[in-house]
Parts: C-alpha cells; structure tokens; sequence
C-alpha cells in the first residue's frame, strides 16, 4: 500500500514539525552527499532551523564554493548587463580584499606587540625582529630630532634674556640715568 501525496503547508503540531524538520534534513543531507559522490559535483548545502541552529554539508571548503558562487553569478550578470549586480558585486569584492587587508595589518601589529608569535617560523621572528630594530631606530632618530629643536630654541631663549639683560644693565649704569640716580640716593641713606 503506497503512501497518499503530503500537502506542502506548515505542519502546526510543533513535535510532528521538529521530526519532519530532522527526518528531512537528513535526506536532504544525504542526497547532496550522494550528488557529490555519484557525479563528482561540488555542493553545499546550508540549512537554519526554526530556533536558528545551522546545518551544513559541503563537498570541499564551503567559503571557496560561495565564492565560486558569487563569481559565476557576477559574470551572469556581466552578460546580461546587469549594471546594479555588476556594481554589488564590486562593492563586495573590495569588501573582501579590504578584510583580508584588515585582518593581515591586525595580525602584524599583534605581532609586532608580541602576541600570537608561536606560529611563526624562524625567519619570520628574524624578520619582525630587523622590522622591530628599524621602527625603534627611526623612532629613536625622531625623538631626537625634536630634542635637538627643542634645545636650540631654549638656547636662542637664553641668548635673547641674556641681550635683554645686557641691555638692562647698560641702561642702568649709563650716566644720568634715573636708575642710577635713585641707586645714588639709597647708597647714601644708608
């Protein structure tokens, strides 16, 4: 005795739903497997339940086969002259490279403030290291650069106080100043 024709609407028993969900996701995980088997074709297979766990089954590295499959779609779109396509798929291309430029420049600097080193080989440390010895050689170069600026300009101070005082001093032993006189004056009170 055969079994009758399923109605495709949601099932409202929540139990009968979960099992159907289960039973169903494995056949489906099963075929895709089955498809890669039998005609050597590379599948993925993503699934998110209803309480938002994901299930997934790949031939090969899933993140390659979405690429592959956003490249095949952009170039549809190319020969259909898809202009907004054409111009997402651009935007999310430079969005990639600029991750992975992101990523890269975040695991340099962790490396180069001495974290996650352990996967380095020899002649990486060696590298980061002369990197290191140049940064802290140029650094050390600026820094003096602007001690070098900061002393010549205290010394043109010193050399302006010292003028000014000069002249002070001229000022008030020169004869018939008002200096002088008053200074007269205190030497002979006392």
């Amino acid at each position: 005795m055969g079994r009758g024709r399923v109605v495709l609407e949601r099932i409202e028993n929540k139990i009968n739903r979960q099992v159907t969900f289960s039973k169903r996701r494995s056949g489906l995980l099963k075929k895709a497997f089955e498809l890669c088997v039998l005609c050597d074709a590379e599948v993925a297979l993503i699934i998110f339940s209803s309480r938002g766990k994901v299930f997934q089954y790949s031939s090969t590295d899933l993140n390659k086969i979405i690429e592959r499959y956003r490249q095949c779609r952009y170039n549809k779109s190319m020969v259909a002259g898809d202009s907004i396509e054409h111009e997402s798929q651009g935007i999310y291309q430079e969005f990639l490279k600029l991750r992975a430029k992101y990523e890269s420049l975040e695991r340099k600097q962790r490396h180069f403030q001495g974290e996650d080193l352990e996967p380095l080989s020899l002649k990486e440390l060696q590298s980061l290291e002369e990197r290191l010895d140049t940064t802290l050689s140029l650094a050390r170069q600026q820094q003096m650069k602007k001690l070098m600026a900061r002393a010549d300009e205290l010394r043109e101070k010193v050399y302006n106080l010292e003028e000014i005082n000069k002249q002070l001093k001229h000022e008030i032993l020169e004869p018939g100043s008002c200096f002088k006189e008053e200074s007269n004056q205190q030497k002979n009170k006392g």
